[in-house]
C-alpha cells in the first residue's frame, strides 16, 4: 500500500508562479525606501532613477553601447505592440509561435493589422524548425515559451546578414538565458519574470538597424500615443534615457533597481544564469527519476530553465485536466507550492517557475509534495472507480 504521509518539510518560499514570479532572496518592502515618491517622473531624481535602470539593464544583460533600451508602458505585452506597431508593414513578415503569447502575437499581425503573413506555428513542446525561416523577412518570435516551457537553444539558425529585423519577445528569458544581441534587433521583456518585479511595466531594446527602419518608414495606420518611437521622423531619443512616455511607478522602478543590484551582487548574467540552470535541474532529475511526469518539452536541447512545463503520464488518469488541477489545488493547499497549473491555453499539467530568484532549495523541498500530490489522487481515483 503505497504511504500517503504528507512530506515533513515545505519549501521555505512556496510561490512558483510564472509571473508576477517570486521576489529576490531576503526582499522586504523596507529595500524600496530610496523611491522617489510623491515627485515626479521628470524631476531630476526621478530622470535619474530611471537612467539608473536602464545603465543597469544594459550592464547586467551585457547590451552593446550602440542599443537603444527604453523603459516603456503596459508590461512585455506593451512593448511587443509597440514593436510590430511601429515596424512591421515595411517588408514581408514571417510569425513563429510554440505557444499561447506567440500565438497571440500572430493573431494581432494577421488580424489587427491584416499583413499577409508568413505563420509558422509548432504543438506545445516543440519549435519551429529556424532553419526554415526567411530572414531577409521581418521574423516575430518568442525566445522562452512561458507557457510551454520550450526556449530556443541558440540563435545559430539567425544569419549576421539579413535584410529583415528580428523582433524577440524575450520575457521570461531575460536575464537567466544568454542573448545573443546580434542575432536580434528588437527585444522586449517585463521585469516581472526573471528578477521577480512588479508588474505594469515593460522594456524595449532596439538594435541600430532598428532605429534606420523607425526612422526611414511610417506604418500605413494610425498609432496611439503610447506605441510612437518617433517624433518628426526621428527617434524621441529620450525616451532610451529615462524620460518615459507616460508616468512611470517610481515605485515599480525602486524595486527593479533593487533586483538589479542584488543580481550584480551574485555574479550578474552567469550568476543569475547559474541559479535558474540548477532549479530546472532539479525538476528535469525528478521527471528522470518518476515514470509517470514528463517534461512537456519534448526535445532536452530546447527545455526551459525558467518556465518549467510538465505532464502526467501514467495510463491510470482519464481525464488528464481534472487531474492536474487537483494535484496543483492539493499542493496549495498545503501551502507547498502556490499558482503551479499549467496556464489555460496550454496542455494540463504543472508548471514550475525555476527562474533566477527562486531558491534550489525550496524546488528541492517541492519535488516530494508533487510526488505526494499525484499519488494522492491516484488513490482517489482508485477509490472512486
Amino acid at each position: 500500500m503505497t504511504d500517503l504521509t504528507p512530506p515533513a518539510k515545505r519549501p521555505a518560499n512556496p510561490r512558483f508562479s510564472s509571473g508576477p514570479c517570486a521576489k529576490i532572496p531576503g526582499y522586504s518592502l523596507d529595500m524600496l525606501g530610496d523611491a522617489p515618491l510623491g515627485r515626479s517622473h521628470r524631476a531630476a531624481v526621478g530622470k535619474a532613477k530611471l537612467k539608473e535602470a536602464i545603465d543597469l539593464t544594459r550592464e547586467i544583460l551585457g547590451v552593446p553601447a550602440d542599443y537603444r533600451i527604453g523603459i516603456v508602458p503596459a508590461s512585455d505585452t506593451g512593448a511587443m505592440e509597440m514593436a510590430m506597431w511601429s515596424l512591421l508593414g515595411a517588408r514581408p513578415v514571417e510569425m513563429l509561435a510554440w505557444e499561447s503569447f506567440g500565438e497571440g502575437w500572430v493573431t494581432d499581425v494577421v488580424k489587427q493589422l491584416k499583413l499577409d503573413a508568413k505563420v509558422r506555428i509548432a504543438p506545445y513542446g516543440q519549435i519551429v524548425d529556424l532553419r526554415e525561416v526567411d530572414f531577409d523577412k521581418d521574423v516575430v518570435f518568442t525566445w522562452n515559451g512561458t507557457t510551454s516551457g520550450v526556449r530556443l537553444p541558440n540563435a545559430d539558425a539567425i544569419p549576421a546578414k539579413r535584410a529583415g529585423l528580428t523582433i524577440c519577445d524575450a520575457t521570461s528569458a531575460a536575464f537567466a538565458m544568454d542573448l545573443p544581441w546580434d542575432k536580434l534587433d528588437v527585444t522586449t521583456f517585463s521585469w516581472q519574470k526573471v528578477l521577480g518585479g512588479e508588474g505594469a511595466h515593460g522594456v524595449i531594446i532596439l538594435s541600430p538597424r532598428t532605429v534606420e527602419r523607425l526612422e526611414s518608414y511610417t506604418p500605413a495606420w494610425p498609432l496611439p500615443k503610447i506605441f510612437r518611437l518617433t517624433a518628426k521622423g526621428k527617434v524621441i531619443e529620450g525616451i532610451f534615457a529615462g524620460e518615459t512616455i507616460n508616468t512611470p511607478s517610481m515605485l515599480a522602478n525602486e524595486d527593479y533597481l533593487v533586483a538589479l543590484k542584488w543580481a550584480n551582487s551574485i555574479g550578474g548574467l552567469q550568476g543569475l544564469i547559474a541559479r535558474a540552470s540548477a532549479n530546472a535541474k532539479v525538476v528535469w532529475d525528478f521527471c528522470a527519476a518518476n515514470p509517470w511526469i514528463a517534461n512537456l518539452a519534448e526535445d532536452p536541447a530546447t527545455a526551459s530553465t525558467t518556465s518549467v512545463c510538465l505532464k502526467f503520464t501514467d495510463p491510470r488518469i482519464t481525464d488528464g485536466e481534472a487531474f492536474a488541477k487537483a494535484v496543483a489545488k492539493r499542493i496549495e493547499k498545503e501551502g507547498a507550492g502556490f499558482d503551479m497549473g499549467a496556464y489555460r491555453d496550454a496542455p494540463p499539467g504543472l508548471r514550475i517557475w525555476c527562474g533566477s530568484t527562486v531558491e534550489t532549495a525550496d524546488v528541492q523541498d517541492l519535488m516530494p509534495w508533487i510526488a505526494h500530490a499525484f499519488e494522492a489522487e491516484i488513490a482517489a481515483l482508485a477509490k472512486a472507480a
